[in-house]
């Protein structure tokens, strides 16, 4: 036994040097010493064991809007703080924090035209992968984040929705500031930047839905504004705002996984002989990224009804933070579970969530980072990191899990 005291939420961030260093340590000893932890400092209960956290995210009866959060469910209520409730909640969020039945009423035909032109979209995936790494130096040190997988994503989707080229400049910008709004520990600066994306962003889907009526083309917008004609109920403000959320959910979270795919592979570099040797596994080298270094490393559920969670009674209103990450490394779901191994048997991490809310985006983001991945290492076949003994440096993010730099030399 030990008097140390369990760590709460907030330092099981990067804010925390020691966390920041190496998330398991605290992780590990959280889910050996308590895996269904009651953090006061979040009015949450923290999960990190596998099965406690894949139950609660494939539980589709469990709440996720943070206005359904008892009040002393503080993390859960400071992403509502400043929320006009007069407006329709529809108009205030996207899917992410609805529950039924607006959420299956607005997911369902948005999943339908997402997923119809992620089926057809590897050639545009590839093309641009291809022209990014064409402007990649040889054999000099780059920040490969900066260079290649900041840019990927918002390129890609970018060219999903139909975004002129001409204005591919300001939406990249647009969509670097609304990331912010994933920052509860943002500058004033930062919020600056994040409101007059916002407001850029609004404007620009307001004038291209309008224009996409009058000249249909082949694109994401269009595929929306047709279905809404075919009579899927969406309003305009939750087009805008679940459009606008594309970008968030998707472009931190898939340049992250292709961020630390590359490092992992560089300093296991048996692993990424083998990847090397067969490009075909690539499904699984992305996967076993996705369980070892998960971008996202927090979700939330709120209790919807009397229950009992990791031996924990639970009341409606109460709030859940499910630690994926502590659950993609527990040993009883894992063996050997500290090992990056790309040929591990397969078995479903939790990275992309689950149930209803499961990740909207997880189609694409696997794909991007399988392109990626393959097209570098061909392009680069001695790609190395510049310093192999220096120090990650990772991004101060808040429950999220990505590189600030990466510095690299390809020949």
């Amino acid at each position: 036994m030990t008097d140390r005291p369990l760590p709460s939420l907030f330092e099981l961030t990067p804010l925390n040097p020691a966390y920041r260093e190496d998330p398991q340590v605290l992780l590990d000893d959280l889910r050996t010493r308590c895996p269904a932890h009651r953090d006061a400092s979040s009015g949450s209960l923290l999960l990190s064991r596998y099965e406690d956290v894949r139950g609660v995210v494939n539980d589709r009866e469990m709440w996720r809007d943070p206005l359904l959060a008892e009040e002393g469910a503080t993390l859960q209520r400071g992403l509502i703080a400043g929320v006009d409730r007069s407006l329709p909640r529809t108009s205030t969020t996207s899917i992410l924090m609805l529950d039924d039945p607006d959420h299956a009423r607005i997911r369902q035909p948005l999943s339908q035209a997402l997923y119809a032109r992620v089926a057809r979209c590897r050639a545009q995936v590839e093309h641009i992968i291809d022209a990014t790494l064409d402007g990649l130096p040889k054999d000099e040190p780059f920040d490969l984040m900066d260079r290649f997988c900041v840019p990927i994503p918002i390129d890609v989707i970018a060219s999903l929705l139909g975004v002129d080229p001409d204005r591919l400049g300001e939406f990249r910008t647009w969509s670097e500031g609304i990331i912010q709004s994933l920052n509860p520990f943002r500058t004033p600066q930062q919020t600056t930047a994040m409101e007059v994306a916002s407001v850029a962003l609004n404007d620009y889907f307001t004038e291209t839905l309008a224009a996409r009526r009058l000249e249909p083309r082949d694109d994401l917008i269009t595929d929306m504004v047709t279905l809404q004609a075919e009579g899927a109920v969406l309003s305009e403000a939750e087009l805008r705002i679940n459009l606008s959320a594309l970008l968030v959910a998707g472009n931190l979270t898939t340049t992250d996984l292709i961020g630390n795919g590359v490092r992992l592979l560089l300093k296991h570099p048996a692993e990424l002989a083998k990847l090397r040797a067969d490009p075909k596994t690539v499904n699984s080298v992305v996967e076993e990224v996705l369980r070892f270094e998960p971008p996202v490393e927090i979700t939330g559920r709120i209790a919807s009804r009397y229950m009992d969670v990791g031996g924990c009674p639970m009341k409606p209103g109460q709030a859940m933070s499910v630690l994926l990450r502590a659950a993609n490394r527990d040993p009883e779901a894992y063996p050997d579970a500290d090992r990056f191994d790309v040929s591990r048997k397969h078995k479903s991490h939790v990275s992309f969530g689950g149930g209803a809310h499961i990740c909207i985006g997880a189609p694409l983001a696997r794909l991007e980072a399988q392109v990626a991945l393959v097209r570098l290492f061909e392009r680069f076949p001695d790609l190395r990191l510049a310093d192999p003994d220096a120090a990650p440096i990772w991004r101060m993010l808040p429950f999220f899990r990505g590189l600030e730099r990466l510095d690299v030399i390809g020949t």
